[in-house]
């Protein structure tokens, strides 16, 4: 009886675990597809206490600070009009979480509509009860790219 009763305390541990890491693995989800929206729409309010002051942006025409990419979007020298997430991983390691989402682009950049494939890798950092964004990075691929998980 103890082994059975030992036996079914770890499969529920191992289950609030399992959940745990599914509801984090939501929430980061949530607030990444969230971000996108908020990209599109400029909406700074939302994104700066997002961005974490020290976050890096890297770009295929150069990486910048917080700063630079919160201006961008404000400006539209970048509009995100609709970022298409074809595909979406995501990995949690202790306070950190890294999201990998392959998408299809499409922007406005100096007055032109163009549409590009990325994978997307974005890095947070739980400070508190906050995710805070640490990195941005778009790396052109081919629309065959797939994300292994």
């Amino acid at each position: 009886m103890k082994k059975y009763l030992f036996v079914f305390t770890l499969y529920l541990i191992s289950a609030s675990f399992t959940f745990a890491q599914s509801s984090a693995e939501q929430e980061i989800k949530k607030l990444s597809m969230d971000k996108w929206q908020w990209m599109a729409d400029k909406d700074i309010a939302k994104l700066t206490p997002l961005f974490h002051p020290q976050a890096k942006f890297v770009h295929m025409s150069g990486t910048w600070t917080t700063a630079r990419e919160l201006e961008i979007i404000e400006t539209g020298s970048i509009w995100y009009k609709k970022a298409d997430v074809k595909d979406t991983a995501i990995e949690i390691v202790g306070n950190t979480a890294i999201v990998w989402n392959r998408i299809t682009l499409t922007a406005e950049v100096r007055g032109s509509d163009v549409v590009t494939e990325f994978t997307v890798t974005e890095v947070y950092q739980k400070e508190g009860s906050d995710w805070k964004m640490l990195a941005l990075t778009f790396s052109s691929v081919r629309d065959t790219h797939e994300i292994q998980k």
